[in-house]
């Protein structure tokens, strides 16, 4: 097993076909794709600044 405790299965050729990690780690990489879709899907919308940020969290 590696450091960061994800260990390979492999073919009868000895290529890396899939990997196991522990669950928790599994699930912050799902958490972190979530994310990115997130933020690949909402690329295009206008940004606010921060001072019209400020303005509307402050009414």
């Amino acid at each position: 097993m590696s450091a960061t405790g994800e260990q390979y299965v492999v073919d009868e050729h000895g290529n890396r076909v899939a990997v196991i990690l522990p669950l928790q780690e599994y699930e912050q990489l799902q958490e972190d794709l979530h994310d990115l879709a997130v933020v690949a899907e909402r690329r295009e919308e206008p940004t606010v600044g921060f001072s019209e940020f400020r303005k509307r969290y402050e009414q």
